[in-house]
């Protein structure tokens, strides 16, 4: 709206200046008449009259002639109101100032003729109907002008009305075009998640159907294994020897999981159990034995005022999952089990065992515990205690004055922030020890710690936050788990004292092959398995230990098999697993599997990028399963499994080739006559091309 005001204002500038220029011009026109009629008058024409206007002048005008001075002095009152006075000129020679007292001629040589009052009224009333014309041409000028102004504002109130009404349209196309783009917005993200829920049904599915397959295989595998086994204790003892090293690959089973349980590499005695039979029998005896048996029996049933869900034996005693708020009271001499697991118990008293005594295994997992609720004496009298679990609770320090008869100690999912020189103290005869899932790290573990554990076999330091293997392990350690730490490198010095350690977890760390240092373990003579996986390796690394049998690096980043790797090995690698890597067939040299050919009884090599059967298998006498499953194997060339010029039984037991691109009508007969049974080679399903 601001540029229509913009054009009316220079438009009415314009008006105002033409409108006093066409004044002056007609101003100008008049006097031109006067002279004009002047002139005519000299030469002879009638003289014509004029009045001039003067504004400001307000004196009468004198003449001399008393009745033309009294006319013209009412007519000049009757034009009082506008303020005007007049000059007469009656003729060229004469003129009448209103201002002055008697008339002033232009020549002074002429006499002054006088006006009659006729003519000076008729010059009025010629003045008057000039002004009046004069006036009305002024009326209808601006009378047009306010029609202008009036039409104008029409039009600009018409525009704007139209503006407003394309901006109306506008708004309302936009909030149409927004509805209709949020609409289809929305029927994306359901189409979206329509297509999500299917894609995870559909994952499920497979998921669901590639466990059944992994069970039929496993089941299928175990059967051979039981196969193999059978066939194997009728051999003589070497083959007795090698029965022993197949039954290796358990050390670490396929594929790994985290929440498994480790195999005790002790016997250790289980607290004892009371089968049905044993039940059976005890009842039988006790309705033999008559009323001081069942004296007994009620003696059993209310010690101790244990709630429901309590199963009391002689012998043992389980309260597992009843709610327990409290360490209860028992006195039972003859007790060796007690299990408290699921409750929640926050402390235990300095007299808690005082009425147990002969306890050799105590469970209080999952429970409150803290460090601060258990009686520094708490376990001090126990004199016959072998095992100990305390997973699961709140503890942060751990529970001194312990058992020296213990043999295995549980303390994972708790708290833990430091390890103390003395925490340990006096536990020499200690076997198994856990650790996991607490606070623990080189900067909080004393070196010395773990020093009186001069009887520690296996030791389990996963899910805390070490950043390189701790110092001060025990010399007679024989397995370490390290697993979902922050292990970054591995120093030289740090297994020198370890001489006895055979299997080593780091899988779910971040090492890669430059950071295991060349003299870490490779001179170790005792070190059979290690388990590498989850890391981040682009390559096999190198100086591996000479005694290594057992390797996984399953889930790395894995491109390359350097060749002579396993070269320096003796008796040479066993069980290699290379699962879920990216090697393809430029990364596996002619030379990779060197050292291992006569060897080898596992390979994995299954979930890479292979698009042929890697060179070197077919040159190994010992393989008993291997695993090419999940690749990009095109063709399977006669020699490139099994190798004609091999005399002597087979020993290859199953193939995998499933989930590659081969096309089982195009393959030889004798591509796989090295196996011992057909039906143990998996070629179905294969990828689609």
């Amino acid at each position: 709206m601001r540029w229509w005001l913009v054009v009316a204002c220079l438009w009415l500038t314009v008006v105002l200046v033409v409108t006093e220029a066409q004044t002056k011009t007609r101003h100008r026109h008049k006097r031109k008449n006067a002279a004009d009629g002047r002139g005519r008058s000299r030469s002879g024409h009638s003289k014509s009259h004029k009045v001039r206007r003067v504004h400001g002048a307000r004196i009468p005008l004198q003449t001399g002639d008393m009745q033309a001075d009294t006319l013209f002095l009412e007519s000049y009152k009757n034009f009082q109101d506008e303020r005007f006075s007049y000059n007469v000129i009656p003729d060229s020679n004469l003129s009448l100032d209103l201002s002055g007292d008697s008339p002033v001629p232009n020549d002074p040589s002429e006499p002054v003729k006088p006006l009659t009052p006729e003519e000076i009224q008729r010059i009025l009333w010629r003045e008057e109907e000039e002004h009046r014309e004069l006036e009305e041409r002024l009326r209808k000028r601006d009378e047009a002008r306010k029609k202008r102004k009036k039409e104008r504002k029409e039009q600009e109130e018409k525009q704007r009305k139209i503006v407003e009404e394309q901006r109306r349209m506008e708004e309302e196309e936009l909030r149409r075009q927004l509805e209709k783009e949020e609409e289809e917005w929305r029927r994306k993200q359901e189409e979206d998640e329509r297509r999500r829920q299917e894609e995870e049904r559909r994952r499920q599915e497979e998921a669901k159907e590639k466990e059944l397959k992994l069970e039929e295989e496993r089941r299928q595998e175990e059967n051979l294994r039981e196969e193999l086994l059978a066939l194997v204790e009728e051999e003589d003892d070497k083959q007795e020897e090698e029965e022993e090293v197949w039954l290796r690959g358990d050390v670490f089973q396929m594929p790994t999981k985290d929440d498994e349980e480790p195999t005790e590499p002790v016997p250790i005695p289980g607290p004892p159990e009371v089968t049905g039979e044993e039940m059976k029998e005890m009842e039988v005896d006790a309705e033999e034995e008559g009323d001081e048996e069942e004296e007994r029996e009620v003696v059993f049933e209310n010690r101790g005022g244990l709630p429901p869900g309590c199963d009391i034996s002689d012998v043992m005693v389980t309260c597992d999952n009843v709610k327990l708020t409290y360490f209860p009271p028992l006195s039972i001499l003859e007790l060796k089990s007690l299990s408290l697991e699921g409750n929640n118990i926050t402390n235990i008293p300095a007299e808690a065992f005082n009425g147990i005594p002969n306890l050799e295994w105590i469970n209080l997992k999952k429970n409150k515990l803290t460090s601060a609720g258990i009686d520094a004496n708490a376990f001090k009298g126990l004199k016959t205690l072998r095992r100990l679990y305390l997973d699961g609770n709140l503890l942060e320090t751990v529970p001194s004055n312990l058992p020296s008869t213990l043999q295995e100690l549980k303390i994972s999912e708790n708290r833990l922030q430091r390890i103390h020189k003395n925490d340990f103290r006096d536990l020499g005869d200690l076997v198994i020890l856990e650790l996991e899932g607490n606070l623990l790290s080189e900067s909080n573990v004393d070196p010395q710690g773990f020093s009186p554990l001069t009887q520690l076999s296996y030791l389990r330091l996963g899910r805390n936050h070490f950043r390189t293997v701790p110092q001060g392990l025990p010399g007679s350690l024989l397995e370490l788990y390290l697993e979902n730490n922050l292990i970054e490198e591995i120093s030289e010095t740090v297994f020198n004292q370890t001489h006895m350690l055979n299997v080593i977890s780091l899988r779910h760390n971040r090492l890669d092959e430059t950071k295991i240092a060349p003299l870490a373990w490779i001179q170790h003579r005792n070190i059979e398995s290690i388990d590498l996986s989850h890391n981040d390796f682009y390559l096999v690394p190198s100086y591996l230990p000479k005694s290594l049998v057992h390797l996984v690096l399953v889930r790395n980043n894995i491109e390359r098999i350097p060749g002579y790797v396993f070269a320096h090995m003796d008796p040479g690698l066993e069980y290699l697993y290379l699962s879920f890597n990216k090697l393809d067939g430029e990364g596996i040299e002619p030379e990779s599997f060197f050292g291992a050919y006569h060897s080898m009884v596992e390979l994995c090599l299954d979930h890479n990028q292979l698009e042929s059967v890697p060179s070197g298998i077919n040159e190994m006498t010992n393989l008993h399963f291997l695993r090419l499953n999940n690749n990009k194997i095109r063709s399977i060339p006669d020699e490139s499994i099994c190798d004609p010029g091999h005399s002597g039984d087979s020993t290859l037991a199953a193939v995998h080739l499933d989930y590659n691109y081969i096309d089982p009508l195009k393959i030889s007969p004798t591509a796989f006559s090295c196996v011992r049974s057909s039906s143990s080679v998996v070629l179905k399903p294969q990828k689609t091309k």
